[in-house]
């Protein structure tokens, strides 16, 4: 892809006043910092130039990135058919390729005058309440300070996170996103943005330049990604883009070598695929209920069940559940689905799906009948839902 001179650069980069959004959380995906031999020190030195110049210009960045994994690959002299993509396998790589990636990140700011933090994140830690805070307070403070926080998830701990659920950060930009109350979410990716269809396969596909919301029909839009090293597909930034949309935060998915791509979203101008934000900022313990969501279980409910969420803004009882997915404990977030398996919200359950399983379908009268005890009538209290 082509790219202008050093000194039409300079000329492009943006103003005070010119920033649409000042507070930004950008994601870059493997397939967008990645080559053939590994890291790609060319187009991260064209990433951390765009970062600054939003600094500069009285903006504040943080930074969700992918590449420890595939810097470990590469520094141990593996290729993907040498090693397996098993779990051990990739914390080793993570454990070898995250100071290298780190090292790489802070000589590139250092030629701008930029100092960075590394902050190692896994699902967890955002889960729990007083950790989220915490989190939160650190990256706040180091924004303050003028510090570019470099967030990744650590790989050599993390085990459901490593996995195939929330590949290549996708899910952690999101999370990101909406605890720093950000005011846009970039992914930047090694595709333009959303296609009507594969562009690989279907050369009738063409970019969707705005998206209203995250429905069933735009997830069906979701292909398969082919880049060796990444984790992430169409189908986890869609996740994410459900997930920050949802709190109110607009997100731009585009090309990560696109020319000027970050000064362009950071500007309002179009540049990949824009999804819209619900219509107002979701407070701040509802965008943690959020970050907690457990992927090991769900709530299937009917279709009145779904209509009294969505419509009346109800709480869930049990006489409206129709089954329950997994395993889960009282006090977890967890995912609403409709009848057709359709995310509708997420909340945080008062029961354990062992309990829930045995209560489902029945008056909320019958609950301490049933299992002994009560801890109220309902099973997610409309207090504790998000709606998706």
């Amino acid at each position: 892809m082509a790219r202008a001179s050093q000194q039409n650069k300079a000329e492009t980069s943006p103003k005070s006043g010119d920033l649409r959004y000042r507070r930004i959380v950008v994601k870059a995906g493997t397939g967008a910092l990645t080559g053939p031999s590994g890291l790609d020190s060319e187009v991260m030195a064209d990433l951390v130039r765009q970062v600054c110049q939003v600094r500069d210009a009285s903006g504040e960045v943080l930074l969700v990135t992918s590449g420890a994994i595939a810097a470990g690959r590469s520094a141990l002299g593996q290729n993907r058919e040498e090693m397996g993509h098993d779990i051990s396998s990739r914390q080793v790589f993570a454990a070898v390729g995250q100071s290298r990636l780190m090292h790489t990140y802070q000589e590139m700011f250092a030629t701008h005058g930029a100092q960075v933090a590394q902050t190692l994140l896994t699902i967890a830690d955002l889960s729990d309440r007083q950790s989220y805070l915490n989190v939160g307070n650190t990256l706040q403070r180091l924004l303050e300070l003028g510090v570019v926080p470099v967030v990744n998830e650590n790989d050599v701990v993390a085990v459901d996170e490593i996995g195939e659920v929330f590949g290549d950060n996708d899910r952690l930009s999101a999370l990101v996103a909406n605890l720093v109350d950000a005011d846009l979410l970039v992914v930047l990716t090694d595709t333009d943005g959303l296609y009507s269809a594969d562009p690989r396969t279907d050369p009738s596909a063409t970019l969707i330049a705005e998206v209203d919301r995250v429905n069933a029909s735009i997830e069906s839009l979701a292909g398969e990604g082919l880049h060796p090293w990444a984790r992430g597909g169409m189908a986890t930034k869609l996740e994410a883009a459900k997930l920050v949309t949802a709190s109110g935060i607009p997100m731009v998915m585009c090309h990560g070598r696109a020319e000027d791509a970050v000064l362009h979203a950071a500007r309002g101008e179009a540049v990949g695929t824009f999804f819209k934000p619900a219509d107002s900022k979701m407070e701040a313990r509802k965008r943690w209920m959020l970050s907690g969501i457990s992927q090991r279980g769900k709530i299937v409910v009917d279709t009145g069940a779904a209509g009294a969420l969505v419509k009346d803004h109800r709480s869930l009882l049990p006489a409206g559940i129709q089954s329950v997915e997994g395993d889960f404990s009282r006090g977890e977030s967890i995912y609403v689905v409709d009848p057709k398996g359709v995310k509708i919200a997420c909340g945080i359950a008062n029961y354990a799906a062992r309990d829930i399983g045995k209560i489902q379908g029945l008056r909320s009268d019958r609950i301490e009948e049933t299992l002994g005890y009560h801890y109220g009538q309902e099973v997610v209290h409309r207090n504790n839902l998000v709606l998706l």
